[in-house]
């Protein structure tokens, strides 16, 4: 594999505090080994992946995902467990200059279909996942945003001036806010692993530790090699966003940018302590940062904070950056400065140069298709984006709007893009000052 990233950020180390690993053993999916034949083969076994496995096996099709670490490795398994409006870093006023308003409302409606289906997963599947929250709440940073804010407002959400804020049980370093009806929380990992039940049901071959580390190009289709074998598949998607090769398959390469979010929990808090911040709402919420902080209250009475802002990864480089969490952290909820957190971790969230997602056929190599760059909101878009490139495969519309379908354009500089993200950083931590 050819990854843009030091060795350190593709190991255990940034992931091995993860709180989610607590909450539900992993499943033993075993591992790929010798001669096998499927439909479509799936590399990644993550949201992408495994909706993909899932919508394809119910049709009859023979699918296989290939997983290179265990079940729940990546970020599928690691993130904030936030379902939610997202998956674009666009403003509405800039998809409709670049797209038109039609594409960019027909946008817009995918990422509210995103959420409703993941919600319609949770329920037919009955899928226990710790679901929360009635809709997202964005917070002001400053007045500033929050006069933003209130320009942007949409007829379905509604507005919050600072002092509404205790009443609401939102209670921290901010000047008012919005929520939007859509999104929930929950267990990513619950919910992946659910995903992955059900797919198997429906006949999906699930692996582990069977990472495919080359493929070619068939007169049938595609010959996948693994370390202890190959397979042959009529069809190939890659699902593996973040921690994508630049060589898997080699039309990767310098398409996607992946970036580093961290995020830990606190020990259970009591209602007093809840109640000395004055946070005691189980919203999803976020701030109006460009490098924003997400976070929100668990069902067991957890605080879960996270932030963006990781562009290196090294030892000392995460050490850095949890300190940097944690620092923000207390500077928010100063009521809960000396509050022990018990689990800190990051992993990999993905971006595309034009910051909107991608989900469809790789350009001139039929039979390859690929899902990634869901800018920190996989669990609705990857979801959403695995349902896509299944109806793709079997010739059903995707009823993907125009900015998802677009084939993304390379980054420059290559192998070295990560070179243009700490410029561009520094212009977003200026701009929310």
């Amino acid at each position: 594999m050819k990854r843009i990233f030091s060795d350190y950020a593709y190991s255990a180390a940034p992931r091995s505090g993860c709180w989610w690993d607590e909450t539900i053993a992993a499943p033993d999916w075993p591992k790929h080994q010798g001669e096998l034949k499927v439909d479509v083969a799936i590399i990644g076994g993550g949201f992408t992946g495994l909706s993909a496995a899932l919508h394809l096996a119910k049709e009859g099709v023979s699918v296989a995902v290939f997983e290179a670490n265990s079940p729940g490795w990546g970020a599928s398994g690691r993130n904030g467990g936030f379902c939610c409006l997202g998956g674009s870093k666009l403003s509405e006023a800039t998809l409709s200059r670049r797209y038109g308003a039609i594409e960019a409302a027909g946008y817009f409606q995918a990422e509210k279909d995103a959420v409703s289906l993941v919600a319609d997963l949770l329920a037919r599947h009955e899928i226990d996942a710790d679901r929360h929250s009635r809709g997202e709440t964005q917070l002001a940073h400053s007045k500033r945003a929050m006069a933003r804010l209130r320009q942007s407002v949409a007829s379905e959400g509604q507005l919050h001036e600072q002092h509404e804020l205790a009443n609401l049980g939102l209670g921290g370093a901010f000047f008012g806010g919005y929520t939007t009806p859509i999104g929930f929380g929950l267990n990513p990992r619950k919910y992946l692993f659910g995903l992955a039940n059900a797919a198997q049901a429906e006949g999906a071959k699930l692996y582990q530790h069977s990472p495919v580390q080359k493929i070619c190009k068939i007169a049938q289709g595609f010959d996948l090699h693994t370390p202890t074998g190959h397979v042959r598949a009529s069809n190939m998607l890659t699902c593996t966003n973040g921690y994508s090769s630049e060589d898997l398959p080699q039309w990767m390469a310098a398409r996607y940018m992946p970036t580093q979010s961290t995020a830990f929990v606190t020990r259970v808090l009591s209602q007093d302590e809840l109640q000395a911040q004055g946070w005691t709402s189980d919203q999803i919420a976020y701030d109006t940062r460009n490098l924003l902080h997400y976070f929100r209250l668990m069902p067991d009475r957890r605080f879960l904070f996270g932030m963006r802002g990781g562009l290196m990864s090294s030892p000392r480089a995460e050490t850095r950056i949890r300190q940097k969490a944690l620092q923000d952290f207390r500077r928010l909820f100063p009521a809960w400065a000396s509050i022990d957190v018990t689990h800190i971790w990051s992993g990999m969230v993905c971006l595309s140069r034009a910051l909107v997602p991608f989900a469809g056929p790789v350009p001139d190599q039929a039979g390859l298709f690929a899902g990634f760059a869901y800018h920190g909101n996989g669990v609705a878009m990857g979801t959403y984006c695995g349902r896509a490139l299944a109806r793709m495969v079997l010739g059903q519309p995707s009823e993907l709007p125009l900015p998802i379908k677009q084939p993304p354009t390379r980054f420059p500089l290559g192998r070295w893009r990560r070179a243009l993200m700490p410029p561009a950083y520094a212009l977003l931590a200026l701009a929310d000052l």
